[in-house]
């Protein structure tokens, strides 16, 4: 499943004006769900603006299939920028436009191709997501667990190689954060997507993730790295302990899971 490094983080240092992780390293290998993980202030949403390109970082190197997004030629950072789709945690869709107009805001920015192609190559991402019936519907008149999955189908919009995913099930009730690892899943496995995902549910990761890193404030960097099964059952210190012990405080005797929304 698992193939070359698609992501490749070299001594990262990541903040803004001052250092929230430093000396950050890691790679994310090509078909991988990897999850980035971690306490509230840690510096997860900040990893995550460096890896997508929205703020430099403090220092470090990174690479997206090869190519640095930053202090490398214009048209390098260009062509790393193309090759990924993000999700936020809110869906950040446009509320005065329908699902299908949101998922061809991508298609008419970043391509020449005529209305009656971008529309119905819209359809096909609202189809993937299972919202086809609903490209005529504005964000307002559509669940939250339907606008996370039309957020997905404009991330999709230019079939990235990279998908990244903010908080996706963030405020979700458990039933439809499921679909929506199901649906994680099916992109991974249909159309060869590699998935970033930042989170802190416990079920959403050990039901998607193959690998995760945690971050830790304390220590200003990466605390533990591997599969959520490992850190669970394995957990390297104290603080892994805590998080993902959260989940083993509820397991019933049919060793089920009760997710918080």
């Amino acid at each position: 499943m698992t193939g070359s490094p698609v992501i490749e983080v070299e001594h990262v240092c990541a903040g803004y004006d001052t250092a929230l992780l430093d000396d950050v390293s890691f790679q994310v290998n090509r078909g991988e769900v990897f999850v980035i993980l971690g306490g509230s202030g840690c510096g997860k949403s900040t990893l995550l603006k460096h890896l997508i390109g929205l703020i430099p970082p403090l220092g470090g190197t990174i690479r997206l299939m090869g190519d640095r997004l930053f202090g490398s030629p214009e048209a390098e950072r260009e062509r790393a920028m193309r090759r990924f789709g993000v999700t936020y945690q809110s869906g950040a869709l446009f509320g005065s436009m329908t699902l299908l107009e949101n998922v061809c805001l991508p298609l008419e920015s970043f391509t020449a191709l005529p209305r009656e192609a971008r529309d119905l190559l819209a359809e096909m991402k609202l189809d993937l997501v299972g919202l086809k019936a609903f490209a005529d519907f504005f964000p307002a008149d559509i669940s939250g667990g339907m606008k996370k999955r039309a957020a997905i189908a404009r991330a999709m919009a230019l079939d990235p190689e990279i998908l990244f995913l903010d908080e996706p099930s963030a405020g979700l009730d458990p039933v439809t954060s499921a679909e929506l690892d199901r649906l994680i899943l099916q992109l991974r496995d249909t159309q060869g997507v590699t998935v970033v995902m930042v989170t802190h549910e416990l079920a959403s990761i050990h039901a998607v993730a193959d690998r995760c890193v945690m971050l830790d404030k304390t220590a200003r960097g990466i605390i533990a790295e591997g599969p959520p099964a490992e850190l669970r059952d394995r957990p390297p210190n104290a603080t892994v302990r805590a998080f993902f012990q959260r989940e083993g405080n509820r397991t019933g005797a049919s060793g089920s899971h009760e997710v918080s929304k």
